[in-house]
């Protein structure tokens, strides 16, 4: 966020833990599937190792929360790791002991809070840390969230606001943090009409961030955030939520093309609009599903190739969500198709080229000289679709030489070639700029 650096110079790529988790995530299974990162994907630019929702809430057991139940809590009315389930926490450590295991790897490691205070030291009035304010003096009241019962908002102009996060973001930065993901915030503070009158819990964060002495990437959930609100997200935020929670939905999949549409062109260097996780693989592994410990995903494998290519060419951040250790060959290959994560990690000026009856097309050029083309039936039928380069900004008396990455098979592409899509399957073609064809 700072003018010197960059700490999301390309969308960020990691492993979350709430899809296969939810609120129930332990130490054993953070470390573990860092291993499996560490030892599969991390050559393929895969990265971070996000701890999701609760992790300071002992009794956590699934996608449901325990309402106003205790929470682990400093003398600083700051929330820390549940010893029961980050055994390496006790004695104050907090996650600096695993930070620095997951370190060790050669990752980068997260975690998700949400905005606010904790009630629990709203109520007992428990001192900030940098301040004579108390947790009641800050405390926003009206200002709750409307699906868990941990935090009340933060007042952001009342006094000992902006020190209770430098007190959070100083102790992350001593832990070891290198992404936060704030929740309950993406929608509904940003700007003018936030709770704080004027200036947001956001504004408090980047500072808070910008001055705890490490780096961090700040991640706003949940969405959809308001594309007439990106000025003021490009300046406070480095991922900020273009929808709420997408799960395994074909409905969810389906409506993230009008979303990416409408925010094309806004994602750059540091700043990157975001689909949401990748639920691929083994999801909701902490739930019971007819005497099942959770499902593999719902997507087809051709929708789930559908998935990977339009957040690759958009330009999203891509945070996986099945347990990572009981991956199959398929969902591998997804996260370690070097053509495609070429086209997410080099793409620019990606954009809508055509949509019409449900067959999208998409564009994007990379800075190594590569064109790429995605043609998408999101449609229930059997389509047709005749490319016209001109679209695509190719001239249309050429031939090129292209390979579908998803197949890895060369094709001829020229003015005119009809393509025949069956439902719910996409091709995304890569060409080399300076091969042309006579």
């Amino acid at each position: 966020m700072g003018d010197k650096y960059y700490v999301a110079k390309r969308p960020p790529m990691g492993w979350n833990s709430w899809d296969c988790y939810g609120a129930s995530v332990t130490e054993e299974i953070l470390l573990g599937n860092a291993q499996y990162m560490a030892e599969n994907l991390e050559r393929f630019g895969w990265e971070y190792i996000i701890c999701d929702i609760q992790w300071y809430e002992p009794l956590a057991d699934s996608h449901e929360y325990h309402k106003f139940t205790e929470l682990e809590m400093d003398e600083h009315s700051r929330l820390i790791p549940a010893v029961n389930r980050f055994p390496s926490s006790a004695g104050g450590k907090g996650f600096k002991p695993i930070a620095d295991k997951i370190h060790d790897m050669g990752l980068k490691f997260g975690i998700h809070i949400m905005r606010g205070i904790p009630r629990q030291a709203v109520h007992r009035n428990t001192p900030i840390l940098g301040t004579d304010a108390t947790a009641r003096q800050i405390a926003h009241p009206a200002s709750i969230c409307l699906w868990n019962t941990d935090m009340y908002g933060v007042d952001a102009k009342a006094e000992g606001a902006q020190e209770y996060y430098n007190s959070l973001f100083k102790m992350y930065a001593e832990w070891g943090v290198d992404y936060v993901k704030v929740d309950d915030i993406a929608r509904v503070d940003c700007g003018p009409d936030a709770p704080g009158a004027g200036f947001s819990e956001i504004e408090l964060i980047k500072n808070a961030i910008e001055n705890c002495g490490r780096e961090m990437v700040l991640s706003l959930s949940p969405g959809p955030a308001r594309v007439d609100q990106k000025d003021f997200l490009l300046t406070n935020a480095n991922m900020w939520r273009m929808t709420d929670d997408f799960w395994d939905k074909w409905e969810h999949l389906y409506g993230m093309f009008e979303r990416c549409h409408a925010w094309q062109g806004i994602g750059c260097k540091d700043h990157w609009p975001d689909c949401d996780m990748l639920p691929l693989g083994h999801l909701c592994v902490c739930n019971n599903e007819n005497g099942k410990q959770g499902h593999y995903t719902h997507f087809t494998h051709d929708e789930q190739k559908i998935l990977m290519t339009l957040w690759c060419i958009f330009r999203s951040p891509l945070m996986f969500g099945g347990e990572m250790r009981d991956n199959d060959e398929f969902t591998k290959s997804l996260l370690t198709n070097e053509k495609l994560l070429n086209m997410h990690k080099n793409g620019r000026k990606a954009r809508q080229v055509e949509r019409k009856d449900d067959v999208v097309a998409w564009k994007s050029i990379s800075k190594d000289e590569k064109i790429y083309i995605a043609i998408f039936n999101i449609s229930d039928s059997k389509r047709k679709y005749k490319l016209k380069l001109k679209d695509f900004g190719l001239p249309k008396s050429k031939k090129y030489d292209a390979i579908e990455i998803w197949t890895n098979v060369s094709e001829t592409l020229e003015n005119g070639k009809r393509f025949e899509l069956a439902p719910h399957t996409v091709v995304c073609y890569e060409i080399e700029a300076s091969e042309m064809l006579k």
